[in-house]
């Protein structure tokens, strides 16, 4: 019999740590966290919107492109594994994006046409380029917002700065 790994977050042990007594210091860190991150993600579907596309487009762009390797393009399971989605609706979004001439499809195996591939068409390429640029830009300015956020040791007490003294 096969042992089981242990649940995310548990060590091989299987013991999980012992978390401490939380403070409202904790709790206003979590808030501007995930108040930073939805500020990113509506900032994101604003500059998406106008560069003309939806933001589900994007997302699919983006793990297009992404996934690539050796200049294959990913198979419609492997982008619907990116983007938390069921195949069926992948293969919809997949369709409105070739009929917007942002994507192709190419069928590996002319004598069976189940896998495809995906690759960008260079619209599709520019726009998403264009995007990138933008998005890493912007990720670079809320890096040292998130650098310059303490986070609380297991005792209690914020961890050092980085770049601080312990």
């Amino acid at each position: 019999m096969t042992a089981r790994a242990p649940a995310p977050g548990v060590p091989a042990s299987g013991r999980r740590p012992r978390r401490r007594q939380l403070r409202d210091a904790d709790y206003r860190r979590l808030l501007e966290l995930r108040t930073g991150l939805r500020r990113f993600l509506h900032w994101s579907e604003e500059q998406v919107r106008r560069a003309g596309l939806t933001p589900a487009q994007h997302q699919l762009l983006l793990a297009i492109r992404g996934a690539e390797r050796d200049g294959q393009g990913p198979t419609i399971g492997e982008v619907a594994d990116h983007l938390f989605r069921r195949h069926n609706t992948v293969v919809g979004l997949v369709d409105r994006a070739v009929e917007a001439g942002l994507v192709e499809r190419h069928h590996v195996d002319r004598g069976d046409r189940r896998t495809v591939r995906l690759s960008l068409t260079e619209q599709g390429r520019s726009r998403l380029a264009a995007l990138a640029g933008l998005h890493l830009e912007e990720l670079e300015r809320l890096r040292s917002l998130f650098e310059a956020m303490p986070v609380a040791t297991d005792e209690g007490e914020p961890a050092p700065e980085p770049g601080g003294q312990a």
